[in-house]
């Protein structure tokens, strides 16, 4: 027999919302693969899962660890990379159902699911494949998982789900070891869970979860701590005048208004406003909810006064006030919602969600997606025949068992050649300030290739028909073979000069002396 209960309907209504979603999403995810090509991150994310390790350039080893599987699973496919920002977001949204349903039951749950689900940043979570992805489900699944061991502190596998989750999302995205600062703080302040501090299994929870970060940590002592002074540039902020910093500053949250949509960003502010407000009115829950919110939030407002924020740096913080937010519009909070804000919000971010993906679909079936003024998608255009006019070049070269690729471009650039170059080829890159500023410049360079030739690509627009004089130095000599040249709409088109240097006799591998076949000590 049916269970006819509220809750039960509330649940069989999310099963069905969850089938349709992913339905109509992986519809969508197989036409933008067809239109548009993987965005410049997710290429050279696909490059670090060729090469595993504990570490990379600017983040955890998880986002190259899970393109590796991918890579594996499915052949280095368009898709398949697609596919999995999609289950990623799918599985984040039902463990948001159930937290939203074990703290306010499944109508608020429900309705947590859909202001979630018709925001313009939820679109983007489920189609483009970067760390936020794996680490927005790992820091929905660490939140369900602490109220679950906080409710039955005895029981060592909640706390051991736990422990790895907490583990994996570090490996995913250093933000994540924020998580177990705000279980302390929260047993701290919550006096219904203070006896939480004087139990073992919430320290060898905090102490192992945190202690994935150790082989990153170790590789970083390998690689001069490169992670870490990249980070830092992150929060270095520049010297403006009073417009500009006024503008910079107002960028935050207009761009956070159009992640989350209009009305639902003002009633995210509203909810956590009157929460802060009428804190000692509240619950365990919401005050659960708040303390892994409101701080992060605040702390993030503050920096974008000295500094620009990325959109994404707050994600993980907006979970637990979309909970807030459902509960409030379902009357589960001591202050009542207003009629307007019961309906608009939804109203609007679904209007959002529709125009969202019209809007998408009618930018790829047009010549618009080539506009240079549409930048993102724009730098995504005609990367599959650039990739087939370059292999063509590799496939003419004299001696193709001795020839590596080489570029001049963007990290991206050298990213994209790798991935869409029918032979997938190991691309080097050289970067002309002599600094490490990417992946390619941690790896082994073209040192490790004295002796062989190199096909190389330079952007057409910077010396046409003229290779770097710093690199063509390297070689015996320098032959110049052609062009790569893509239509890209109504945008400039894309052109790589291409050259063969015969036989490297040296080379200058950022921070270090030249390698040469001989080098003499000095």
């Amino acid at each position: 027999m049916t269970d006819s209960s509220p809750d039960a309907l509330w649940n069989r209504r999310f099963a069905w919302l969850l089938a349709g979603v992913l339905v109509f999403r992986l519809g969508f995810m197989l036409f933008f693969t067809s239109q548009a090509d993987l965005a410049g991150d997710e290429a050279y994310y696909w490059d670090w899962g060729r090469r595993l390790d504990w570490g990379y350039f600017s983040k955890p080893p998880m986002i190259g660890w899970l393109m590796g599987l991918i890579g594996r699973l499915t052949g280095d496919a368009e898709w398949g990379i697609r596919l999995a920002p999609l289950l990623f977001g799918t599985a984040t949204l039902a463990t948001l159902f159930a937290l939203s349903r074990r703290l306010f039951g499944s109508a608020t749950a429900f309705l947590a699911a859909l202001l979630i689900l018709f925001t313009p940043g939820n679109i983007g979570l489920n189609l483009f494949f970067t760390i936020d992805a794996p680490l927005l489900f790992f820091w929905s699944l660490a939140l369900l998982l602490f109220w679950l061991a906080m409710e039955k502190p005895t029981c060592l596998w909640r706390w051991a789900a736990l422990t790895l989750t907490i583990g994996l999302g570090t490996l995913s995205k250093q933000m994540m070891l924020v998580f177990p600062l705000l279980m302390v703080v929260f047993a701290i302040v919550s006096r219904q869970d203070r006896a939480l501090l004087r139990n073992p299994r919430l320290w060898l929870t905090v102490i192992i979860g945190t202690g994935f970060i150790t082989p990153v940590l170790w590789w970083n002592t390998q690689h001069d701590w490169i992670t870490l002074e990249h980070t830092k540039h992150h929060f270095q902020g520049d010297k403006l005048d009073f417009v500009d910093w006024l503008g910079r500053t107002l960028q935050y949250p207009a761009l956070q208004t159009l992640v989350y949509s209009p009305l639902t960003f003002a009633g995210l502010m509203t909810v956590l406003f009157l929460s802060v407000k009428s804190c000692r009115l509240l619950d365990r829950r919401s005050h659960y909810l708040l303390l892994c919110s409101v701080p992060a939030l605040l702390a993030i407002l503050g920096l974008s006064l000295r500094q620009e924020i990325n959109p994404n740096w707050p994600a993980v913080f907006y979970v637990p006030a979309f909970i807030l937010l459902a509960a409030w519009l379902t009357g589960k909070l001591p202050f009542t919602a207003r009629p307007f804000w019961k309906t608009w919000p939804l109203r609007v971010g679904i209007a959002f969600f529709v125009l969202a993906h019209l809007a998408v679909g009618a930018v790829l079936l047009t010549d618009l997606k080539g506009n240079k003024k549409l930048k993102k998608l724009h730098e995504m255009c005609g990367w599959t025949e650039t990739g087939r006019q370059a292999g063509a070049f590799l496939d003419r070269v004299p001696r193709p068992q001795n020839t590596f690729v080489l570029t001049s471009n963007l990290r991206t650039d050298a990213a994209q050649l790798a991935f869409t170059m029918p032979q997938h080829p190991r691309v080097y890159r050289w970067e002309r300030s002599g600094q490490v500023l990417s992946q390619y410049e941690v790896w082994p360079g073209p040192e490790e290739r004295l002796g062989d030739d190199a096909l190389i690509f330079q952007n057409g627009r910077e010396k046409p028909g003229n290779v770097f004089p710093a690199i063509s130095t390297c070689f015996e000599k320098i032959e110049f073979l052609g062009q790569v040249n893509v239509t890209l709409g109504k945008g400039d088109p894309r052109i790589f000069d291409v050259f063969l240097g015969h036989r490297l006799h040296k080379w200058v591998k950022p921070g270090k002396a030249p390698a040469t076949p001989t080098a003499p000590a000095p």
